[in-house]
């Protein structure tokens, strides 16, 4: 077995441990905060604090451990980006598959979620995410897997930072109407429609972006 197919194999690893060790913590979470139903996460339950500190301060963790690993196992910055790509999705995706197997949620394809809380909450159908975190497994997988080399120009670079931002757009939306009423606006917030369209046109500018950047390998 080559290093790289090693590299591969021990990334895979480390992005389901890593999973589930995030899943527990959701778990628990929603076992003190929605001791009544863990399920069903809407309306939304202020979380005190002290809690919401440490749940920032671990959602920066999180990057700063996937990119440390991206930048451990890989050079070149496409490479990296793949690493990191490829290690975030497949944490997204048994994120997902862990909280199933643990607590039998999300109980519908179209089950909303809280997907971060950078600047502000992030909402959105659970299968939003995933569909962007399994392209980004797919081409980052595919990428670390290649010999070869590919390489981001100027013009995949543009598209694919403008396919995210609409994406990420699409999450941040739902959550504007927090942002004038304050702390009292969370009590018992429940989102209402996804911008689908929006979220749909930033997944296939972001597709487009990663398809360039794949059929234009550059050999070192």
């Amino acid at each position: 077995m080559s290093t790289l197919h090693r590299r591969l194999i021990w990334l895979t690893l480390f992005s389901i441990a890593m999973a589930y060790v995030e899943a527990v913590l959701v778990v628990h979470l929603r076992t003190i905060y929605y001791a009544d139903n863990p399920l069903a996460i809407f309306p939304l339950t202020i979380l005190s604090q002290r809690d919401l500190n440490i749940e920032l301060a671990r959602e920066v963790a999180t990057v700063v451990m996937i990119l440390s690993v991206a930048l451990l196992a890989e050079k070149g910055l496409t490479r990296v980006i793949a690493a990191f790509v490829y290690v975030f999705g497949l944490w997204d995706i048994y994120y997902y598959i862990w909280l199933k197997l643990m607590i039998g949620w999300p109980q519908s394809w179209m089950e909303w979620d809280v997907l971060f809380l950078i600047p502000w909450p992030w909402f959105g159908p659970w299968i939003t995410p995933a569909l962007i975190a399994l392209m980004f497994v797919v081409w980052g997988g595919r990428t670390l897997y290649q010999q070869t080399h590919s390489r981001f120009a100027w013009d995949s670079t543009t598209l694919f930072a403008l396919g995210a931002a609409l994406a990420l757009a699409s999450f941040l939306l739902p959550g504007v109407p927090l942002l004038a009423g304050g702390i009292d606006a969370f009590r018992n917030f429940t989102p209402a429609a996804f911008p689908w369209v929006l979220f749909g046109v930033g997944y296939v500018v972001m597709l487009v972006a990663l398809w360039r950047v794949s059929t234009k390998p550059v050999d070192q």
